[in-house]
């Protein structure tokens, strides 16, 4: 009897054994016609053994990129698809580089400063105070969410005026945030919304 630890090691253990046998025997098929005749066979085998890949774009495709690597890219028929270069599958993929922009302050995040920024280059009108007004409750549920203690508006009409220049300012007696406890409830809210979905998602599977 031979043990699966005494075969040569699997290029992709999902498909298992007897794929790769057939795969293997597909290889060694002399006439160059009956060879693409037994590949297209193996693609409908692999194709049903996960149809959850038909709803993925160009799924043929990647079974038969599956299928050349299972064949260690010795496989001589003629795909329908580019098939991945052997050099690419091992080749690492680029680094990412961080970004390197400063953030003033990092409880509010790039992304708030930039809003700002496009904020503060508005004409004065209605949907500049508008959008002022979102910004500022933003920033003091980002606040929150760093710091549960109370968040002074005041603190928070100070940054806003600050990261924009001083281009735009803000005040209590003209606009009033979004209460702490008011916060509180919104993040629990979302909190329990998102574990429901969750647990709906894990329920449907």
């Amino acid at each position: 009897m031979k043990y699966n630890t005494e075969e040569k090691r699997l290029a992709m253990p999902e498909y298992g054994r007897n794929i790769q046998h057939m795969v293997d025997h597909c290889l060694a098929i002399q006439d160059r016609g009956e060879r693409k005749r037994c590949a297209n066979s193996l693609i409908n085998i692999m194709g049903n053994m996960f149809p959850h890949l038909r709803d993925v774009n160009d799924y043929k495709h990647i079974l038969w990129d599956h299928l050349a690597i299972m064949a260690d890219f010795k496989l001589d028929i003629d795909y329908p698809y580019e098939i991945i270069k052997k050099e690419d599958l091992y080749s690492r993929p680029p680094r990412i580089p961080y970004a390197r922009t400063r953030i003033r302050y990092r409880h509010y995040g790039k992304t708030t400063e930039l809003i700002i920024a496009k904020t503060a280059a508005m004409n004065e009108g209605d949907k500049r105070k508008y959008l002022s007004g979102l910004v500022a409750n933003y920033m003091k549920k980002s606040y929150f969410t760093w710091n549960r203690e109370t968040v002074d508006d005041r603190k928070i009409f100070s940054d806003l005026e600050e990261l924009s220049g001083g281009a735009v300012r803000l005040d209590e007696e003209h606009l009033k945030l979004m209460e702490n406890r008011d916060i509180l409830t919104l993040a629990r809210s979302n909190s329990i919304s998102g574990n429901n979905k969750k647990n709906h998602s894990r329920k449907g599977r």
